[in-house]
């Protein structure tokens, strides 16, 4: 029950919010894509220096940031981005960190860093796409609806 609230918050405040549905849509998928990646220390100025430079909606991308990094998924997306990469690099997933916590990967970041971020950079793409398709519709919908309910 409560994720469902949390779920109706989120979406409120993504529909509520002004501009172009494109360019809202848009920036949810650049929070998106800089959430799934391992640069947390980052996502913030990422996110604002994407948006500032394409000129999309920064809020939305905060949304999209929030909406996929969040305690819950990071361990399955550093695990999975990690042996991703590790695969794209030709070492497959042959040596073991010995252990996958956030602290045991920052002390052998030398072995880490590299296939976290090449899978992150793989992988982003394909939650960043299908969620700039999903907001759009989203709000294209609840605005056509408010339209024809106002």
């Amino acid at each position: 029950m409560k994720l469902r609230g949390h779920a109706a918050k989120w979406y409120r405040q993504l529909i509520s919010l002004r501009g172009e549905p494109h360019n809202i849509a848009y920036g949810l998928a650049i929070g998106v894509f800089i959430g799934v990646t391992p640069t947390i220390p980052f996502h913030t100025l990422l996110i604002v220096f994407l948006c500032f430079l394409l000129r999309k909606n920064i809020t939305a991308a905060y949304l999209g940031s929030w909406l996929v990094s969040n305690p819950v998924t990071i361990p399955f997306f550093y695990l999975s981005q990690y042996r991703l990469g590790k695969f794209l690099l030709g070492d497959g997933c042959s040596r073991d960190l010995g252990g996958y916590s956030l602290v045991n990967l920052l002390q052998k970041s030398g072995d880490a860093i590299w296939p976290l971020l090449l899978g992150g950079l793989v992988m982003a793409p394909f939650f960043a796409i299908p969620a700039w398709i999903l907001a759009r519709k989203l709000i294209i919908t609840a605005r056509k609806k408010d339209h024809d309910d106002g």
